[in-house]
C-alpha cells in the first residue's frame, strides 16, 4: 500500500508541474499577442529631423606645424513627432558639427522637451570650435572644397528619448541623427573662411532610434 500511495504522489505533482507549464506558456502567449496588437495598433515611428538653415560665421585654419581649425556655425533644426498616439520625451541632445567624420566643435545641449502627437519643435544653436586640432590630410581636402567652392559639413545629435503612450512611459531609448549641411559660394578664393558661404536647401535627416 504505501508503494502505491508513492506513484500517487508522483504522479500528482507530475500533474501539477504540467499545469504550470501550460499556466505559464499561456501567459506568455497572451502577453506576446497584447504586445502584437498594440505594435500593430500604435506603429511607432521614430521622430523626423530636418536641417533648416546652416549660417558658417567663422571657419579660420591655421598655419604652420600644427593644423588648427576654429569654427562657428549655428544652425536651425526641426524636429517632428508623426505618431498619433505616441509622444515623445527628449531627456538629452547634444548638438555638434563634423567634417569627413571628425567632430570640429564642441556639443551644445538643448533643452529637454515633451513632443506631443504631431508636434514640431525647432531649436537654433550656434555651435563653436575654437582652435581644434585638425589632421594634415583633412586640412588638404578642406583647402581643396572651398577652392572648389563648395562645403559639406554633417550637424550631427546625439541623445536619449523615451516614448509615452497614455500614461505609459517608457525607457529610455538612445537618439543619434545625421544632418548634411550643403554650403556653397559663388567662387572659391583657395582658402578656408567664412565669407561667401551660404546654406544651399533644407535636407532631410537620417535618424537611428
Amino acid at each position: 500500500m504505501s508503494k502505491d500511495c508513492g506513484n500517487h504522489g508522483e504522479d500528482d505533482l507530475r500533474r501539477s508541474c504540467r499545469r504550470l507549464l501550460a499556466l505559464l506558456l499561456g501567459l506568455a502567449l497572451i502577453v506576446a499577442i497584447i504586445a502584437l496588437i498594440v505594435y500593430l495598433v500604435l506603429r511607432p515611428t521614430h521622430p523626423r529631423f530636418f536641417l533648416q538653415d546652416a549660417s558658417l560665421r567663422q571657419l579660420d585654419l591655421s598655419n604652420g606645424s600644427s593644423n588648427l581649425l576654429s569654427t562657428t556655425l549655428q544652425v536651425t533644426v526641426a524636429s517632428r513627432n508623426p505618431n498619433d498616439r505616441v509622444g515623445v520625451y527628449y531627456d538629452r541632445l547634444d548638438v555638434y558639427a563634423s567634417y569627413k567624420y571628425q567632430q570640429i566643435t564642441v556639443a551644445a545641449s538643448l533643452p529637454p522637451v515633451y513632443q506631443g502627437h504631431g508636434d514640431v519643435d525647432v531649436w537654433s544653436p550656434v555651435l563653436a570650435g575654437p582652435s581644434v586640432p585638425f589632421a594634415p590630410y583633412l586640412a588638404d581636402a578642406l583647402q581643396q572644397d572651398c577652392q572648389a567652392g563648395y562645403l559639406i559639413l554633417q550637424v550631427k545629435i546625439d541623445g536619449r528619448v523615451r516614448w509615452k503612450v497614455g500614461s505609459w512611459i517608457s525607457g529610455h531609448y538612445h537618439l543619434f541623427v545625421t544632418c548634411p549641411a550643403f554650403l556653397v559660394t559663388n567662387g572659391g578664393n583657395g582658402a578656408p573662411g567664412a565669407s561667401g558661404f551660404k546654406f544651399q536647401t533644407t535636407t532631410t535627416c537620417h535618424v537611428e532610434v
